[in-house]
Protein backbone atom coordinates (compact mmCIF):
# COMPACT_ATOMS: atom_id res chain seq x y z
CA UNK A 1 0.00 0.00 0.00
CA UNK A 2 1.45 3.37 -1.06
CA UNK A 3 1.92 6.11 2.11
CA UNK A 4 -1.32 7.92 2.75
CA UNK A 5 -1.50 11.94 3.90
CA UNK A 6 -4.66 13.17 5.13
CA UNK A 7 -5.16 16.72 5.53
CA UNK A 8 -8.47 18.44 5.31
CA UNK A 9 -9.20 21.56 2.88
CA UNK A 10 -10.52 24.75 3.97
CA UNK A 11 -14.38 23.94 2.33
CA UNK A 12 -13.84 20.59 4.40
CA UNK A 13 -12.77 18.10 1.31
CA UNK A 14 -10.22 15.59 1.63
CA UNK A 15 -6.80 16.37 0.40
CA UNK A 16 -4.66 12.59 -0.43
CA UNK A 17 -0.73 12.54 -1.57
CA UNK A 18 -0.05 9.36 -2.85
CA UNK A 19 3.50 9.24 -3.34
CA UNK A 20 6.11 6.19 -4.76
CA UNK A 21 9.10 8.25 -4.48
CA UNK A 22 9.75 8.15 -7.99
CA UNK A 23 12.79 6.42 -7.42
CA UNK A 24 13.87 2.94 -8.31
CA UNK A 25 13.23 0.63 -5.66
CA UNK A 26 16.86 -1.33 -5.89
CA UNK A 27 18.51 2.12 -6.31
CA UNK A 28 16.97 3.39 -3.30
CA UNK A 29 17.53 0.45 -0.97
CA UNK A 30 21.28 0.89 -1.85
CA UNK A 31 21.21 4.49 -0.87
CA UNK A 32 19.48 3.93 2.11
CA UNK A 33 21.71 0.63 3.40
CA UNK A 34 24.61 3.24 2.90
CA UNK A 35 23.38 6.12 4.61
CA UNK A 36 22.30 3.94 7.24
CA UNK A 37 25.31 1.97 7.88
CA UNK A 38 27.35 5.37 7.99
CA UNK A 39 24.62 6.22 10.71
CA UNK A 40 24.88 3.37 12.94
CA UNK A 41 28.74 3.46 12.98
CA UNK A 42 28.39 6.86 14.87
CA UNK A 43 29.38 6.07 19.12
CA UNK A 44 26.24 5.98 20.94
CA UNK A 45 24.70 9.18 22.79
CA UNK A 46 25.04 10.20 25.98
CA UNK A 47 23.33 12.53 27.78
CA UNK A 48 23.10 14.66 31.35
CA UNK A 49 21.47 13.33 34.00
CA UNK A 50 17.71 15.16 34.70
CA UNK A 51 18.63 17.70 37.35
CA UNK A 52 17.17 17.47 41.08
CA UNK A 53 16.61 21.01 41.41
CA UNK A 54 12.67 21.27 42.42
CA UNK A 55 11.11 24.52 41.84
CA UNK A 56 8.78 24.95 44.95
CA UNK A 57 7.26 28.37 44.10
CA UNK A 58 3.99 28.41 42.24
CA UNK A 59 4.61 31.74 40.85
CA UNK A 60 7.91 30.54 39.53
CA UNK A 61 6.68 27.97 37.49
CA UNK A 62 3.95 30.05 36.32
CA UNK A 63 6.71 32.75 35.06
CA UNK A 64 8.95 29.90 33.75
CA UNK A 65 5.89 28.75 31.60
CA UNK A 66 6.70 30.16 28.69
CA UNK A 67 10.54 29.03 28.72
CA UNK A 68 9.19 25.37 29.63
CA UNK A 69 7.08 25.17 26.54
CA UNK A 70 9.74 27.30 24.34
CA UNK A 71 12.18 24.37 25.46
CA UNK A 72 9.90 21.59 25.26
CA UNK A 73 9.45 22.77 21.29
CA UNK A 74 13.27 22.73 20.85
CA UNK A 75 12.82 18.88 21.57
CA UNK A 76 10.84 18.51 18.70
CA UNK A 77 12.78 20.08 16.08
CA UNK A 78 14.22 18.11 13.28
CA UNK A 79 14.28 19.27 9.66
CA UNK A 80 14.56 17.40 6.16
CA UNK A 81 14.58 18.16 2.46
CA UNK A 82 12.96 17.96 -0.77
CA UNK A 83 14.55 16.17 -3.90
CA UNK A 84 14.32 18.46 -6.81
CA UNK A 85 12.72 15.86 -8.96
CA UNK A 86 9.96 15.55 -6.73
CA UNK A 87 6.65 16.92 -7.87
CA UNK A 88 4.00 16.42 -6.13
CA UNK A 89 0.43 15.87 -7.21
CA UNK A 90 -2.02 17.07 -4.27
CA UNK A 91 -5.73 18.19 -4.94
CA UNK A 92 -9.13 16.86 -3.65
CA UNK A 93 -10.11 13.94 -4.91
CA UNK A 94 -13.30 12.07 -5.86
CA UNK A 95 -12.66 9.07 -4.23
CA UNK A 96 -10.35 10.05 -1.14
CA UNK A 97 -8.58 6.91 1.09
CA UNK A 98 -10.22 7.78 4.24
CA UNK A 99 -7.51 7.27 7.29
CA UNK A 100 -9.98 6.24 9.09
CA UNK A 101 -10.78 3.38 7.03
CA UNK A 102 -7.36 2.22 6.80
CA UNK A 103 -6.66 2.46 10.43
CA UNK A 104 -10.24 1.24 11.87
CA UNK A 105 -8.43 -2.15 12.65
CA UNK A 106 -5.45 -0.39 14.46
CA UNK A 107 -5.37 -0.39 18.28
CA UNK A 108 -2.77 2.12 18.31
CA UNK A 109 -5.15 4.60 16.00
CA UNK A 110 -7.85 3.71 18.50
CA UNK A 111 -5.21 5.09 21.36
CA UNK A 112 -5.00 8.44 18.97
CA UNK A 113 -8.29 8.67 18.16
CA UNK A 114 -9.58 9.24 22.07
CA UNK A 115 -6.61 11.52 22.67
CA UNK A 116 -7.26 13.37 19.38
CA UNK A 117 -11.03 15.86 20.50
CA UNK A 118 -8.62 16.70 23.94
CA UNK A 119 -5.27 17.67 22.46
CA UNK A 120 -7.58 19.80 19.88
CA UNK A 121 -9.25 21.23 21.99
CA UNK A 122 -6.38 22.13 24.30
CA UNK A 123 -4.53 23.86 21.58
CA UNK A 124 -7.69 26.27 20.24
CA UNK A 125 -9.09 23.45 17.58
CA UNK A 126 -7.83 23.22 14.36
CA UNK A 127 -6.18 25.87 12.28
CA UNK A 128 -8.13 26.03 9.09
CA UNK A 129 -6.26 27.57 6.03
CA UNK A 130 -6.25 25.49 2.84
CA UNK A 131 -3.13 27.19 1.18
CA UNK A 132 -1.27 26.11 4.17
CA UNK A 133 -2.82 22.78 4.93
CA UNK A 134 -1.62 22.10 0.82
CA UNK A 135 2.03 23.23 2.32
CA UNK A 136 2.09 20.96 5.51
CA UNK A 137 0.54 18.01 3.08
CA UNK A 138 3.12 18.43 0.69
CA UNK A 139 6.22 18.23 3.00
CA UNK A 140 4.39 15.23 5.03
CA UNK A 141 3.97 13.37 1.34
CA UNK A 142 7.45 13.65 0.20
CA UNK A 143 8.68 12.21 4.00
CA UNK A 144 5.65 9.08 4.00
CA UNK A 145 7.63 7.93 0.14
CA UNK A 146 10.79 6.94 3.11
CA UNK A 147 8.88 6.33 5.60
CA UNK A 148 10.83 3.13 7.44
CA UNK A 149 7.03 2.05 7.72
CA UNK A 150 5.38 2.86 4.01
CA UNK A 151 2.13 1.28 5.55
CA UNK A 152 1.50 3.64 8.04
CA UNK A 153 -1.11 6.50 7.60
CA UNK A 154 -0.77 9.72 9.18
CA UNK A 155 -3.11 12.17 9.92
CA UNK A 156 -2.02 15.88 10.35
CA UNK A 157 -3.46 18.50 12.05
CA UNK A 158 -2.45 22.42 12.26
CA UNK A 159 -3.26 23.76 15.53
CA UNK A 160 -4.38 26.93 16.00
CA UNK A 161 -1.87 27.97 18.11
CA UNK A 162 0.80 30.70 18.93
CA UNK A 163 3.08 28.27 20.72
CA UNK A 164 5.54 26.32 19.34
CA UNK A 165 5.09 22.91 19.51
CA UNK A 166 4.55 20.17 17.41
CA UNK A 167 3.82 16.06 18.88
CA UNK A 168 2.49 12.80 17.65
CA UNK A 169 0.16 10.23 19.12
CA UNK A 170 0.22 6.49 18.33
CA UNK A 171 -1.65 5.58 15.11
CA UNK A 172 -0.10 8.13 13.34
CA UNK A 173 -1.80 11.63 14.85
CA UNK A 174 0.80 14.20 13.99
CA UNK A 175 0.33 17.95 15.09
CA UNK A 176 2.34 20.75 14.34
CA UNK A 177 1.04 24.23 15.59
CA UNK A 178 0.83 27.68 13.24
CA UNK A 179 3.56 29.40 15.91
CA UNK A 180 5.71 26.66 14.70
CA UNK A 181 5.62 26.96 11.21
CA UNK A 182 5.50 31.22 11.75
CA UNK A 183 8.52 30.71 13.41
CA UNK A 184 10.34 28.04 10.84
CA UNK A 185 11.84 29.91 7.18
CA UNK A 186 11.89 26.97 4.68
CA UNK A 187 10.26 23.64 4.11
CA UNK A 188 13.34 21.34 4.90
CA UNK A 189 13.12 22.74 8.82
CA UNK A 190 9.06 21.74 9.10
CA UNK A 191 10.45 18.42 6.99
CA UNK A 192 12.56 18.02 10.06
CA UNK A 193 9.74 18.15 12.95
CA UNK A 194 7.54 16.00 11.12
CA UNK A 195 10.41 13.62 10.39
CA UNK A 196 11.16 13.69 14.31
CA UNK A 197 7.60 12.96 15.22
CA UNK A 198 7.46 10.14 12.45
CA UNK A 199 9.86 8.77 14.14
CA UNK A 200 8.41 8.35 17.44
CA UNK A 201 5.26 6.88 15.83
CA UNK A 202 7.50 4.41 13.88
CA UNK A 203 9.16 3.49 17.17
CA UNK A 204 5.52 3.10 19.12
CA UNK A 205 7.07 5.84 21.68
CA UNK A 206 3.37 6.56 22.22
CA UNK A 207 2.64 3.39 23.92
CA UNK A 208 5.48 3.14 25.39
CA UNK A 209 5.56 6.07 27.30
CA UNK A 210 1.66 5.54 28.50
CA UNK A 211 2.70 2.19 30.07
CA UNK A 212 5.08 3.75 31.68
CA UNK A 213 3.45 6.50 32.86
CA UNK A 214 0.20 4.22 34.10
CA UNK A 215 2.69 2.19 36.15
CA UNK A 216 3.98 5.07 37.91
CA UNK A 217 0.66 6.63 38.75
CA UNK A 218 -0.09 3.36 40.27
CA UNK A 219 2.46 3.18 42.32
CA UNK A 220 2.09 6.53 43.64
CA UNK A 221 -1.47 6.15 44.78
CA UNK A 222 -0.21 2.73 46.39
CA UNK A 223 2.24 5.31 48.60
CA UNK A 224 -0.46 7.32 49.70
CA UNK A 225 -2.86 4.68 50.65
CA UNK A 226 0.05 2.84 52.51
CA UNK A 227 1.30 5.84 53.97
CA UNK A 228 -2.20 7.91 54.02
CA UNK A 229 0.05 10.97 53.18
CA UNK A 230 -1.16 12.71 49.68
CA UNK A 231 2.59 15.10 50.11
CA UNK A 232 4.03 11.30 50.49
CA UNK A 233 2.02 10.15 46.92
CA UNK A 234 2.75 13.28 45.00
CA UNK A 235 6.61 12.86 45.83
CA UNK A 236 7.06 9.44 44.86
CA UNK A 237 4.89 10.86 41.31
CA UNK A 238 7.27 13.59 41.21
CA UNK A 239 10.60 10.71 41.43
CA UNK A 240 8.59 8.31 38.93
CA UNK A 241 8.52 11.71 36.52
CA UNK A 242 11.88 12.12 36.80
CA UNK A 243 12.27 8.08 35.68
CA UNK A 244 10.13 9.19 32.90
CA UNK A 245 12.21 12.05 32.18
CA UNK A 246 14.82 10.08 31.51
CA UNK A 247 13.33 7.37 29.67
CA UNK A 248 12.23 10.34 27.25
CA UNK A 249 15.61 11.38 26.99
CA UNK A 250 16.27 7.75 25.11
CA UNK A 251 13.08 8.07 22.88
CA UNK A 252 13.90 11.20 21.73
CA UNK A 253 17.39 10.66 20.58
CA UNK A 254 15.77 7.40 18.96
CA UNK A 255 13.58 9.28 16.97
CA UNK A 256 16.51 11.88 16.01
CA UNK A 257 17.78 9.08 14.19
CA UNK A 258 15.01 7.95 12.27
CA UNK A 259 14.19 12.03 11.50
CA UNK A 260 17.78 12.58 10.00
CA UNK A 261 17.41 9.12 8.11
CA UNK A 262 13.86 10.65 6.35
CA UNK A 263 15.02 14.05 6.15
CA UNK A 264 17.99 12.49 3.95
CA UNK A 265 16.43 9.99 2.17
CA UNK A 266 13.40 12.33 1.15
CA UNK A 267 15.98 14.71 -0.15
CA UNK A 268 15.66 17.59 2.24
CA UNK A 269 18.88 19.27 3.60
CA UNK A 270 19.54 17.17 6.48
CA UNK A 271 21.44 20.23 8.28
CA UNK A 272 17.89 22.13 9.12
CA UNK A 273 17.57 19.95 11.66
CA UNK A 274 20.47 21.77 13.08
CA UNK A 275 19.25 25.00 12.12
CA UNK A 276 15.67 24.61 13.32
CA UNK A 277 17.18 23.79 17.06
CA UNK A 278 19.13 27.12 16.91
CA UNK A 279 16.18 29.12 15.95
CA UNK A 280 14.07 27.46 18.66
CA UNK A 281 16.41 28.50 21.01
CA UNK A 282 16.90 31.24 20.42
CA UNK A 283 13.39 31.45 20.67
CA UNK A 284 13.64 30.05 24.29
CA UNK A 285 15.81 33.24 25.09
CA UNK A 286 13.78 35.26 23.68
CA UNK A 287 10.25 34.48 25.46
CA UNK A 288 12.12 34.41 28.87
CA UNK A 289 11.59 36.94 30.88
CA UNK A 290 15.40 36.65 31.99
CA UNK A 291 16.94 36.06 28.89
CA UNK A 292 19.83 34.86 31.30
CA UNK A 293 18.07 32.58 33.25
CA UNK A 294 19.11 29.21 33.75
CA UNK A 295 16.67 27.00 31.75
CA UNK A 296 17.78 23.57 32.97
CA UNK A 297 15.44 24.34 36.36
CA UNK A 298 13.07 22.79 34.19
CA UNK A 299 14.18 19.20 35.24
CA UNK A 300 10.53 17.66 34.09
CA UNK A 301 11.52 18.52 30.72
CA UNK A 302 11.32 15.45 28.60
CA UNK A 303 14.43 16.53 26.13
CA UNK A 304 17.50 16.52 26.26
CA UNK A 305 19.12 20.25 25.68
CA UNK A 306 19.69 22.28 22.96
CA UNK A 307 23.22 22.29 22.90
CA UNK A 308 23.45 18.65 22.80
CA UNK A 309 20.64 18.16 20.24
CA UNK A 310 22.31 20.56 17.91
CA UNK A 311 25.50 18.89 17.92
CA UNK A 312 24.21 15.26 16.90
CA UNK A 313 22.04 16.75 14.64
CA UNK A 314 24.86 17.69 12.69
CA UNK A 315 26.76 14.73 13.47
CA UNK A 316 24.29 12.64 11.40
CA UNK A 317 23.57 15.15 8.57
CA UNK A 318 27.40 14.63 7.79
CA UNK A 319 26.24 11.36 6.79
CA UNK A 320 24.38 12.59 3.99
CA UNK A 321 27.43 15.33 2.50
CA UNK A 322 28.69 18.64 3.02
CA UNK A 323 26.35 21.45 4.87
CA UNK A 324 25.44 23.82 2.17
CA UNK A 325 25.81 21.44 -0.90
CA UNK A 326 23.28 18.42 0.00
CA UNK A 327 19.56 18.55 -0.04
CA UNK A 328 16.87 21.38 -1.06
CA UNK A 329 15.45 23.41 1.59
CA UNK A 330 12.49 24.27 -0.39
CA UNK A 331 12.08 27.88 0.77
CA UNK A 332 10.34 29.90 -2.24
CA UNK A 333 7.49 27.59 -2.28
CA UNK A 334 7.25 27.44 1.72
CA UNK A 335 7.12 31.24 2.44
CA UNK A 336 4.43 31.22 -0.32
CA UNK A 337 2.69 28.78 1.98
CA UNK A 338 2.84 30.72 4.82
CA UNK A 339 2.52 34.66 3.46
CA UNK A 340 -1.35 35.68 5.17
CA UNK A 341 -0.60 33.00 7.81
CA UNK A 342 -2.30 34.12 11.68
CA UNK A 343 0.29 35.32 13.77
CA UNK A 344 0.13 35.34 17.37
CA UNK A 345 -3.62 35.42 19.10
CA UNK A 346 -6.09 34.22 17.49
CA UNK A 347 -9.46 36.60 17.63
CA UNK A 348 -11.49 34.21 20.02
CA UNK A 349 -8.67 34.35 22.63
CA UNK A 350 -8.43 38.01 22.35
CA UNK A 351 -4.63 39.80 21.32
CA UNK A 352 -1.60 41.24 23.36
CA UNK A 353 -0.53 44.32 22.45
CA UNK A 354 2.55 44.97 24.29
CA UNK A 355 1.34 45.88 27.78
CA UNK A 356 -2.34 45.43 27.21
CA UNK A 357 -4.52 42.55 26.91
CA UNK A 358 -7.72 43.75 24.30
CA UNK A 359 -10.75 40.92 23.20
CA UNK A 360 -13.07 42.72 20.91
CA UNK A 361 -15.56 39.91 21.15
CA UNK A 362 -15.93 40.08 24.74
CA UNK A 363 -15.22 43.88 24.04
CA UNK A 364 -13.21 44.42 27.34
CA UNK A 365 -9.27 45.21 27.57
CA UNK A 366 -6.81 46.21 30.73
CA UNK A 367 -2.76 46.65 31.19
CA UNK A 368 -0.46 45.06 33.25
CA UNK A 369 2.60 46.95 35.18
CA UNK A 370 5.83 47.44 33.19
CA UNK A 371 8.29 45.12 33.08
CA UNK A 372 5.30 42.56 33.17
CA UNK A 373 4.88 39.77 30.23
CA UNK A 374 1.65 38.66 29.17
CA UNK A 375 1.02 34.82 28.07
CA UNK A 376 -2.47 34.62 26.44
CA UNK A 377 -3.61 30.87 26.95
CA UNK A 378 -6.73 29.01 26.64
CA UNK A 379 -7.73 28.53 29.84
CA UNK A 380 -6.73 31.69 31.30
CA UNK A 381 -4.35 35.00 30.33
CA UNK A 382 -1.52 35.28 32.31
CA UNK A 383 1.03 37.73 33.04
CA UNK A 384 4.44 37.46 35.31
CA UNK A 385 7.05 40.11 36.66
CA UNK A 386 10.02 40.97 38.32
CA UNK A 387 9.95 39.49 41.80
CA UNK A 388 8.07 36.51 41.27
CA UNK A 389 4.60 38.38 40.88
CA UNK A 390 2.27 36.55 39.11
CA UNK A 391 -1.35 37.50 37.68
CA UNK A 392 -4.46 35.18 36.69
CA UNK A 393 -7.24 36.69 34.55
CA UNK A 394 -10.08 34.76 33.23
CA UNK A 395 -14.08 35.32 32.94
CA UNK A 396 -17.20 32.67 34.36
CA UNK A 397 -20.72 33.55 32.89
CA UNK A 398 -22.59 35.29 35.41
CA UNK A 399 -26.51 33.14 35.21
CA UNK A 400 -27.31 33.83 38.48
CA UNK A 401 -26.79 37.79 38.97
CA UNK A 402 -25.75 37.07 42.55
CA UNK A 403 -23.93 39.99 45.23
CA UNK A 404 -20.07 39.81 43.87
CA UNK A 405 -19.21 40.28 47.93
CA UNK A 406 -21.81 36.73 48.08
CA UNK A 407 -19.31 35.43 44.71
CA UNK A 408 -16.38 35.99 46.15
CA UNK A 409 -17.02 34.13 49.56
CA UNK A 410 -18.39 31.05 47.27
CA UNK A 411 -15.62 28.57 48.00
CA UNK A 412 -13.83 28.96 45.02
CA UNK A 413 -10.60 31.32 46.53
CA UNK A 414 -8.62 28.85 49.18
CA UNK A 415 -7.23 30.85 52.62
CA UNK A 416 -9.72 33.89 51.54
CA UNK A 417 -10.03 37.01 54.36
CA UNK A 418 -13.79 37.47 54.90
CA UNK A 419 -12.79 40.57 56.93
CA UNK A 420 -10.90 41.95 53.92
CA UNK A 421 -14.25 41.63 51.49
CA UNK A 422 -15.11 44.93 49.84
CA UNK A 423 -17.45 46.58 47.51
CA UNK A 424 -16.22 48.45 45.27
CA UNK A 425 -16.77 50.06 41.30
CA UNK A 426 -14.43 49.84 38.00
CA UNK A 427 -14.85 52.14 35.54
CA UNK A 428 -18.65 52.32 36.00
CA UNK A 429 -18.94 48.90 36.63
CA UNK A 430 -19.50 46.75 40.03
CA UNK A 431 -17.02 45.01 41.47
CA UNK A 432 -15.51 43.62 44.44
CA UNK A 433 -11.99 42.97 46.10
CA UNK A 434 -10.36 40.47 49.24
CA UNK A 435 -7.27 39.38 50.22
CA UNK A 436 -6.16 36.18 49.96
CA UNK A 437 -3.28 33.84 51.69
CA UNK A 438 -2.14 30.57 51.32
CA UNK A 439 1.47 28.76 51.69
CA UNK A 440 3.95 31.62 51.08
CA UNK A 441 1.62 33.85 49.22
CA UNK A 442 -0.12 36.72 49.88
CA UNK A 443 -3.36 36.78 47.26
CA UNK A 444 -5.76 39.98 45.83
CA UNK A 445 -8.75 38.73 44.36
CA UNK A 446 -10.61 41.29 42.28
CA UNK A 447 -14.13 40.36 40.55
CA UNK A 448 -15.82 42.73 37.97
CA UNK A 449 -19.02 41.93 36.50
CA UNK A 450 -20.00 43.31 32.50
CA UNK A 451 -23.39 42.32 31.45
CA UNK A 452 -23.63 38.59 31.89
CA UNK A 453 -20.04 37.72 32.56
CA UNK A 454 -17.87 38.11 35.93
CA UNK A 455 -14.06 38.86 35.26
CA UNK A 456 -11.76 37.67 37.96
CA UNK A 457 -8.38 39.04 38.11
CA UNK A 458 -6.23 37.04 41.13
CA UNK A 459 -2.59 38.49 42.07
CA UNK A 460 0.20 36.53 43.70
CA UNK A 461 3.41 37.89 45.48
CA UNK A 462 5.77 36.74 48.11
CA UNK A 463 4.21 36.81 51.44
CA UNK A 464 4.96 39.98 52.97
CA UNK A 465 5.98 41.81 49.57
CA UNK A 466 4.80 45.62 49.40
CA UNK A 467 4.13 45.44 45.46
CA UNK A 468 0.59 43.68 45.79
CA UNK A 469 -1.39 46.73 46.17
CA UNK A 470 -0.17 48.79 43.85
CA UNK A 471 -0.38 45.74 41.23
CA UNK A 472 -3.58 44.97 42.01
CA UNK A 473 -4.33 48.78 41.41
CA UNK A 474 -3.02 49.30 38.07
CA UNK A 475 -5.42 46.38 36.60
CA UNK A 476 -8.68 47.97 38.41
CA UNK A 477 -7.86 51.31 37.06
CA UNK A 478 -7.02 49.86 34.04
CA UNK A 479 -9.79 47.31 32.89
CA UNK A 480 -12.62 48.71 30.82
CA UNK A 481 -14.94 48.33 28.23
CA UNK A 482 -13.75 48.88 24.30
CA UNK A 483 -14.94 51.94 22.50
CA UNK A 484 -16.48 50.67 18.91
CA UNK A 485 -13.83 52.45 17.34
CA UNK A 486 -11.62 50.32 19.34
CA UNK A 487 -13.28 47.16 18.82
CA UNK A 488 -13.47 47.65 14.81
CA UNK A 489 -9.84 48.63 14.44
CA UNK A 490 -8.33 45.51 16.42
CA UNK A 491 -7.33 43.07 13.79
CA UNK A 492 -5.05 39.91 13.71
CA UNK A 493 -1.91 40.11 13.02
CA UNK A 494 -0.15 37.98 10.02
CA UNK A 495 3.25 37.10 8.55
CA UNK A 496 4.14 39.28 5.90
CA UNK A 497 6.17 37.77 3.25
CA UNK A 498 8.13 40.80 1.69
CA UNK A 499 11.17 41.44 -0.95
CA UNK A 500 13.91 43.87 0.33
CA UNK A 501 13.65 46.82 -1.63
CA UNK A 502 16.40 48.89 -2.88
CA UNK A 503 18.35 50.89 0.17
CA UNK A 504 16.11 49.01 2.97
CA UNK A 505 18.45 47.11 5.96
CA UNK A 506 17.64 45.05 8.66
CA UNK A 507 16.80 48.04 11.29
CA UNK A 508 14.41 49.56 8.66
CA UNK A 509 12.44 46.23 7.99
CA UNK A 510 12.13 45.51 11.85
CA UNK A 511 10.31 49.27 11.93
CA UNK A 512 7.15 47.69 9.87
CA UNK A 513 6.87 44.99 12.85
CA UNK A 514 3.83 45.20 14.75
CA UNK A 515 2.38 43.87 17.86
CA UNK A 516 5.74 43.76 20.19
CA UNK A 517 7.96 46.66 21.70
CA UNK A 518 11.01 44.62 20.75
CA UNK A 519 10.70 45.47 16.65
CA UNK A 520 14.10 44.60 15.85
CA UNK A 521 15.01 41.30 18.32
CA UNK A 522 11.31 39.59 16.69
CA UNK A 523 12.37 40.51 13.16
CA UNK A 524 16.14 38.61 13.27
CA UNK A 525 14.55 35.56 15.08
CA UNK A 526 11.89 34.80 12.88
CA UNK A 527 14.12 35.55 10.03
CA UNK A 528 16.68 33.41 11.42
CA UNK A 529 19.48 36.41 11.27
CA UNK A 530 22.31 35.84 13.46
CA UNK A 531 24.23 39.21 14.87
CA UNK A 532 25.77 40.66 11.93
CA UNK A 533 23.57 39.55 9.32
CA UNK A 534 22.58 41.74 6.41
CA UNK A 535 19.99 41.66 3.65
CA UNK A 536 20.11 42.54 0.15
CA UNK A 537 17.74 43.82 -2.35
CA UNK A 538 15.25 40.79 -4.07
CA UNK A 539 15.90 38.99 -0.65
CA UNK A 540 12.70 37.83 0.78
CA UNK A 541 11.74 38.02 4.58
CA UNK A 542 9.02 37.58 7.22
CA UNK A 543 7.86 40.71 9.18
CA UNK A 544 4.46 40.85 11.34
CA UNK A 545 1.95 42.88 10.22
CA UNK A 546 -2.06 42.98 10.29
Amino acid sequence: MSPIVQCKSGDGRLLNHDETGRVAEADRLTRKMTWRARLDSMPTWKFPAPSSDVLSSACRLVRRASVVCATSMALYGCQSILEQSYQPSVAPSSNPQIVDEVQKNDPRAAMGAREHPRIVASYGGEYKDAKTERLVARITGALTAVSENPSQSYRITILNSPAINAFALPGGYLYVTRGLLALANDASEVAAVLSHEMGHVTANHGIERQKREEAEVIASRVVAEVLSSDIAGKQALARGKLRLAAFSRQQELQADVIGVRMLGEAGYDPYAAARFLDSMAAYSRFMSVDPEADQSLDFLSSHPNSAQRIELARDHARAFGQEGKVGDTGRDYYLDGIDGLLYGDSPEEGYVRGQTFLHGGLGIRFDVPPDFKIDNKVEAVMATGPGDIAIRFDGVADNQNQSLTNYISSGWVTGLDPSTIQQITVNGMEAATARASADRWDFDVTVIRNNAQIFRFLTAVPKGSPVLQQTADVLRASFRRMTPDETASLKPLRVRVVKVRPGENITTLASRMMGTDRKLDLFKLINALPTGAAVSPGDRVKIIAE
